[in-house]
């Protein structure tokens, strides 16, 4: 399976599964509150639809129904039941039969189903006016069952259900991370050869060797958490040798970050640790084999250039094409150390056949913590409000000219997830997506579910609902907003692919 197909799969797949909660959650609770739901379906389906399907009722593909037997109980023993029983009784039965079907069943009275456009899905929800902009039902008297007859707050519920079951989704994965998983890192203070920096960092102070403490008085501890904290920081604290230096982050440094990260010779991404660059496999036919490279030789030098860190080699290896160099490797004999020069020859893209130690526990103390069921839970409501408080402070940034040039769409979401398929980093992606898709359903645009919110709390406040002329231009308006801005996502991708 090639590289983009997996990427592809994952975003797919990624995309149906938060698609499937964030509409489950409107579904679930205008059921609670008998609100009818017309319509479950994951992407949208203009003109027709790939498959439908209604419990007892029917099923299709592409606009092609066919009907199901109806298995449910015939009018005739209720019948029969009202013959043998008293007037009050027979009244009563009947009474209740009639306001179990205006009811319905929880799951029977929905159409579920598959659309062809996969840009979302929706719940069509009776009584409101949506994505479906069903605007005939809103003509005919309000029925009990439909989403305007409910009161205020029960309408709320529904709209903000979505968005709580994204976040509460991205908790539950956090937490199953880090109970399958635990945690393992090397703390700053215990990487002894410090960190190397990026390009873009060195350019505002940072040098290699730096050893993080604080950003903006927070100390710092692992990087994996601690590195969004340091780029959204005013300033940062390091150790350099025995002192302390503090450098100032800019405003806008994060879109310094991210153009650098696109490039095609960034070998860091702001920081990494820096520890040697041991080789842990030997690719036989290759140039290292054929050079007499071994596993666990560590590479201090290429040409007499020194490469004491894994960055350095990776970037000195750089435009040796095609060419024999000379590395020079530390190698371990018992309890002695040898240093051996040896001739390699690479490929074509300065490649050389070998597996490098990319674990800074292998050199370093490290930090590992093993979670139970219950101590996940915590954990995993951290992580998930931490990262919801990182995405919201980096939405700022959005409303900058260089924010709306690093807009990305489908493909600058895909490209995020690995090149082979690695289900623990599928899931650590899909949370925050989940993450992102909460906080991005919450605003306050039309069409958004923010959108039906910010309506609902200007009838709880003004003690009236805003006309349903007003609501259906306010949904047009912002769906017409939404595609415009799908669809400049997309090309901004298109237009990435050309540069």
């Amino acid at each position: 399976m090639d590289t983009f197909l997996i990427k592809a799969v994952q975003l797919i797949l990624a995309f149906a599964i938060l698609v499937i909660i964030h509409e489950f959650g409107h579904f679930f609770f205008a059921r609670i509150f008998g609100i009818k739901v017309e319509k479950f379906y994951i992407f949208f389906d203009p003109w027709t639809e790939i498959f439908k399907w209604k419990p007892k009722k029917y099923w299709g593909f592409f606009g092609k129904t066919k009907k199901l037997k109806n298995n449910s109980e015939t009018s005739g023993n209720v019948e029969a039941d009202a013959q043998t029983a008293t007037p009050a009784d027979a009244a009563t039965k009947t009474a209740s039969s009639a306001s179990s079907k205006k009811k319905g069943s929880f799951w029977g009275d929905t159409e579920y189903g598959i659309g062809w456009l996969p840009f979302g899905g929706y719940c069509k929800i009776s009584g409101m006016v949506d994505e479906s902009m069903d605007t005939e039902q809103l003509k005919k008297p309000a029925q009990d069952w439909e989403f305007r007859s409910k009161p205020a707050w029960q309408r709320l519920l529904v709209m903000i259900a979505g968005v709580l079951f994204n976040f509460l989704l991205a908790i539950l994965i956090y937490a199953g991370i880090v109970y399958a998983t635990g945690e393992k890192y090397v703390a700053f203070k215990d990487a002894k050869m410090g960190m190397a920096w990026s390009g873009e960092a060195k350019k505002i102070g940072f040098h290699d060797g730096d050893i993080p403490l604080l950003a903006d008085g927070k100390e710092l501890d692992n990087p994996a958490e601690d590195r969004l904290d340091m780029i959204q920081a005013k300033s940062v604290k390091v150790l350099r040798g025995n002192d302390t230096v503090t450098i100032s982050i800019p405003e806008k440094f994060i879109f310094a970050l991210d153009n650098e990260a696109k490039s095609d010779t960034a070998t860091i991404n702001f920081c990494t640790y820096r520890f040697p660059a041991r080789i842990t496999q030997v690719m036989a036919g290759e140039g290292a084999a054929k050079g007499g490279i071994e596993t666990g030789d560590e590479i201090i030098a290429i040409d007499s250039v020194a490469t004491p860190t894994l960055p350095d080699f990776l970037t000195t290896l750089q435009g040796h094409d095609g060419k024999s160099v000379a590395l020079t490797v530390v190698r371990r004999n018992g309890e002695a150390n040898d240093t051996v020069v040896k001739q390699v020859k690479l490929s074509d893209n300065s490649k050389m056949g070998v597996g490098l130690e990319v674990s800074p526990a292998a050199f370093f103390k490290y930090k590992e913590k093993k979670y139970g069921l219950l101590e996940s839970i915590p954990k995993g409501i951290s992580m998930g409000t931490d990262r919801l408080v990182s995405y919201a402070k980096s939405m700022k940034m959005v409303f900058t000219k260089e924010g709306a040039e690093s807009i990305g769409g489908f493909g600058a979401i895909g490209s995020i997830f690995p090149e082979k398929w690695d289900w623990i980093a599928f899931w650590n992606i899909a949370a925050f997506l989940s993450v992102a898709l909460a906080f991005m359903n919450i605003l306050p645009i039309p069409a958004l579910d923010g959108g039906h919110v910010l309506f609902l709390l200007y009838e709880v406040i003004f003690r009236r609902k805003p006309s349903e002329k007003f609501m259906e231009y306010a949904q047009i308006a912002g769906m017409t907003f939404l595609i415009l801005l799908l669809l400049y996502a997309n090309g901004m991708d298109i237009v990435r692919l050309f540069k």
